[in-house]
């Protein structure tokens, strides 16, 4: 088998990141600490007895923020995912990765992952000679701590995950009395393996490979985008090139590759913007202690642009973040109208599709309507039922409905009114609380007989 063959067939090696602090690193911390904190204390909040945020699947009700949805306000849910993916636009558009480096649940959760690493097995060179060490005491027991550190972490995770879809006390009270049956169990099971070998084994494997907001990100660049980039003006010709040539000058880059070394996807940032890229900037921490060390200015590894690095300035404003501002603010705008405008009550009226009409009497002639009607409150509701417009005349039975909190009830009634009159007319069919307030109301048609 020649040796091009070989290569299809081999494993990638395994990155080994240092550890790194400045700048961007500490703000890489805050924002791991911030969304881990969210993702674990959310589903524990409540507020006036309910979750604060709890994803009801057995009872379709939803909970978010104090909001409480029924499947009818999926087309909530439909515009606030447009707006998210709309804000991942606008943001890469101004600041590239910004979302691949500090926010992305796989980078979050690979750093919380590579910092237990760490704390167990040591920095980059101690965990590369651990790998090649024989399995003795040592060995097994770091690599069996580190594992057991991270299966916990991971199911704690997982139990975090699954407390969205099913009160977290629920599922905490169940591990605790091995009460291990059903649905919630697998899933934490199932979200918790995903953490551990997502933020554990494949790590930068899955954002080359796995993601696809690597491969159409281009598509949102423009040449005042941010990207990561090295100085190569000021850094060619590197020191180890200079000292093979002794006739030149060297550059700023010492060549010792440290931004290689601390890069979480392996990529040498010198040899140009890479897909594997996540603009974590730990390659400019890494650079700026090196040019400290050896007095040169920081920033040979920088945030900038490509109009930047041309001579021109950076322009916030352009067509590209102008247009995706104005969908954005546009969508958020209409997200928040909807929530405001949203009925606590849903009415839907269907006409009896058999017979258009009821003969009563000499004197009165009736409709009959199906009436759909959804409680979205978390307390027993109680409406009158009333009928408004030209058949004001009319009368309804029955003329009271009581919901449940979140119940959707088909009701059957009859519409009665003189026979005399217009062969079609418009009515308002009312759903009105006990002060008189009109809740929902549908309009409809009311038919007699042709005379």
């Amino acid at each position: 088998m020649s040796q091009s063959t070989k290569s299809l067939y081999e494993s990638a090696p395994r990155i080994h990141p240092r550890a790194v602090w400045g700048q961007f690193a500490r703000l890489r911390v805050v924002a791991m600490i911030a969304l881990l904190g969210v993702f674990y204390l959310v589903p524990w909040i409540r507020i006036g007895g309910e979750h604060l945020v709890l994803f009801d699947l057995a009872a379709r009700r939803f909970h978010v923020f104090g909001l409480t949805l029924v499947p009818q306000d999926l087309f909530l849910l439909t515009w606030l995912l447009i707006l998210a993916a709309m804000t991942l636009f606008l943001f890469t558009t101004l600041a590239g990765r910004l979302w691949c480096g500090y926010a992305c649940p796989q980078t979050v959760w690979t750093e919380a992952f590579l910092w237990i690493e760490h704390r167990i097995e040591g920095d980059r060179h101690k965990r590369m000679k651990l790998d090649k060490a024989p399995w003795n005491g040592e060995k097994i027991l770091r690599r069996g701590g580190k594992h057991v550190a991270w299966v916990l972490f991971a199911l704690f995770t997982g139990v975090s995950f699954v407390g969205y879809f099913v009160p977290v006390e629920q599922v905490v009270a169940n591990m605790v009395t091995l009460d291990l049956g059903g649905w919630p169990l697998f899933w934490t099971l199932f979200y918790a393996f995903a953490t551990w070998g997502n933020a554990g084994f494949m790590r930068e494997q899955v954002c080359k490979y796995m993601c696809p907001y690597a491969r159409f990100q281009s598509a949102m660049f423009d040449k005042d985008t941010l990207i990561i980039a090295y100085d190569e003006t000021r850094g060619e010709p590197r020191k180890s090139k200079a000292k093979k040539l002794s006739d030149i000058v060297g550059g700023d880059c010492v060549d010792d590759q440290m931004c290689v070394q601390v890069c979480p996807t392996g990529i040498d940032i010198r040899d140009g913007l890479q897909y594997e890229c996540i603009a974590c900037a730990a390659c400019i921490d890494a650079c700026n202690h090196v040019m400290d060390a050896v007095g040169k200015p920081r920033n040979l590894i920088r945030y900038t642009t490509v109009n930047h690095d041309a001579g021109d300035k950076y322009r916030l404003l352009r067509g590209r973040s102008i247009g995706y501002g104005v969908i954005w603010g546009a969508l958020l705008v209409g997200f928040a109208v909807l929530v405001l405008l949203r009925s606590s009550v849903e009415l839907d009226v269907i006409r009896d599709r058999k017979n258009l009409y009821r003969v009563v009497d000499a004197q009165h002639i009736e409709n009959v309507y199906t009436l759909k009607v959804t409680n979205k409150q978390d307390t027993i509701i109680s409406y009158g039922i009333a009928v408004d417009g030209e058949q004001s005349e009319a009368t309804i039975s029955p003329d009271r409905i009581e919901l449940a909190p979140g119940e959707t009830r088909g009701l059957t009634v009859g519409v009665r009114a003189p026979l005399d009159g217009a062969r079609v007319e418009t009515m308002t069919v009312e759903l009105i609380d006990d002060s008189g307030k009109t809740v929902a109301d549908r309009e409809t048609n009311f038919f007699r007989p042709a005379r």
